[in-house]
């Protein structure tokens, strides 16, 4: 099976969030949206009970991966984990964090021996994977990894979070605020940079890739009077990538750059703070944006929200953002 003709990996987050609801949904809506084929990697009896729970009339055929794409046209191709899920819908149980480790790590392997062309991730919910030994941040960092141990190489892993108005990718993620300013130094915001620029030129086909930098403090540090950070660190940071080749501009005063007219000067903002980049996005396409993992040897796409425990089973989750997920993934793979 070539890559070109490899269909999409979709992983099950954890199965006691809306993840199996908007998977059925935006299946339903694949004509519609014109969704590549993809498979999911899951438990299909839990599927299958959720489909039955929720009345929504799915056909669901457990297959292998190099079956996916015949079967996607009459039923919903799902690879098994072998875990058998314990949890319901808005109750999850501990015991499922080791199937939600394995869909992760048996998608990648898909991409990797070419069974996938990319992966597309259903949202996991870190605090029960904690719980159960996981030592990673979240999914990017474990992402991360698991390039390293398939690839070699340092791995470094950028979030952009992606829809057709606006791309964020915060430089500093989820840390206190307090710590960021300690966080924020040359040599990350430069390598996110060119992260951010080559990915955007490769995956995106953006022949120049034009990237806009926030400053930490209000007003971009007003000259110095409301912080340094913005001349002892973004500025340099910001010089070292124009120096290397890139179209880097800034610091911009955060609260200036997300208008209609200023978006249009740039291709992606990127942010000091998680906060600074992911309040505009999620004010502009909260129910759209993508959540794209710059950095890696492969493509990974994920819906920009979390497992939504308190309306698991209730169906009414939104499939819009895994739908623009999968579209996307599509795209750029």
């Amino acid at each position: 099976m070539t890559k070109t003709a490899a269909p999409l990996v979709v992983t099950q987050g954890d199965p006691s969030g809306i993840g199996p609801e908007i998977l059925l949904k935006a299946y339903l809506a694949r004509d519609d949206y014109g969704l590549p084929p993809f498979f999911l990697l899951a438990d299909p009896a839990h599927i299958a009970r959720v489909a039955g729970e929720l009345q929504l009339d799915v056909k669901i055929e457990a297959t292998a991966p190099d079956k996916a794409c015949k079967t996607f046209a009459h039923a919903l191709p799902i690879v098994s984990l072998d875990y058998d899920v314990r949890g319901f819908p808005g109750r999850p149980d501990p015991a499922d964090a080791a199937s939600t480790i394995s869909a992760i790590e048996r998608a990648v392997a898909c991409v990797v021996k070419g069974d996938a062309r990319a992966l597309v991730t259903n949202p996991i919910s870190k605090s029960a994977l904690y719980d159960a030994g996981f030592a990673h941040p979240g999914h990017t960092e474990f992402l991360a990894t698991l390039a390293h141990r398939h690839y070699g190489g340092a791995r470094r892993a950028v979030m952009m979070i992606w829809a057709e108005e606006l791309a964020v990718v915060p430089i500093t993620i989820h840390i206190p605020l307090s710590d960021a300013p300690k966080r924020l130094t040359r040599d990350l915001i430069v390598e996110t940079g060119e992260i951010a620029a080559r990915d955007l030129a490769a995956r995106f086909h953006i022949e120049k890739p034009r990237l806009a930098f926030a400053g930490l403090n209000p007003h971009a540090g007003e000259n110095g009077a409301l912080g340094r950070e913005e001349i002892d660190v973004i500025a340099p940071a910001i010089a070292t990538l124009r120096a290397r080749g890139v179209e880097a501009s800034g610091p911009h005063p955060a609260d200036t750059m997300f208008h209609a007219a200023a978006r249009a000067t740039y291709d992606v903002a990127l942010c000091p703070t998680h906060d600074q980049a992911l309040i505009p996005i999620k004010t502009l396409a909260f129910e759209r944006g993508v959540n794209v993992t710059l950095g890696l040897p492969f493509v990974r796409t994920s819906p920009d929200h979390g497992t939504a425990f308190d309306i698991a089973g209730r169906g009414v989750a939104d499939p819009r953002s895994l739908i623009e997920a999968i579209r996307l993934a599509g795209r750029i793979s």
